[in-house]
C-alpha cells in the first residue's frame, strides 16, 4: 500500500539504474576536476577540522560531494551544525 502512495505522490525508490547513473556522474566529475578520491577525502577531513574550530558539527554526518550541474562542476557540502557553539580559542597564548 505504501508503494502505491509513493507512486501517487511522485516518490520513487532509487533503482539500480539511478544508482549507476549517479556513480558514473561522480566518476566523470572526478576525472574532469583531476581530484582523486583520496584527495577528496583529504579535503573533506581538512574542511571538517577547520569548521570544527568555530562550531560543533557531527563529522560522521558531513557529506561533501562533487556534482555536475549543466556544464559546471560543483563541490557541495552538507554540514549539519549542532546547536551549541564551539568555545572561543584561547588568546592568552598569543600574548
Amino acid at each position: 500500500m505504501s508503494n502505491l502512495w509513493d507512486r501517487l505522490l511522485g516518490r520513487r525508490a532509487k533503482g539500480s539504474g539511478a544508482t549507476a547513473k549517479q556513480r558514473l556522474q561522480l566518476v566523470l566529475v572526478t576525472d574532469r576536476s583531476n581530484l582523486s578520491p583520496e584527495k577528496l577525502q583529504q579535503m573533506k577531513d581538512e574542511i571538517i577540522a577547520v569548521i570544527s574550530k568555530y562550531v560543533h558539527i557531527s563529522p560522521e554526518k558531513v557529506a561533501i560531494n562533487l556534482e555536475q550541474r549543466e556544464r559546471d562542476n560543483w563541490l557541495v557540502a552538507d554540514i549539519p551544525l549542532l546547536r551549541e557553539l564551539a568555545p572561543e580559542p584561547n588568546t592568552a597564548d598569543d600574548a
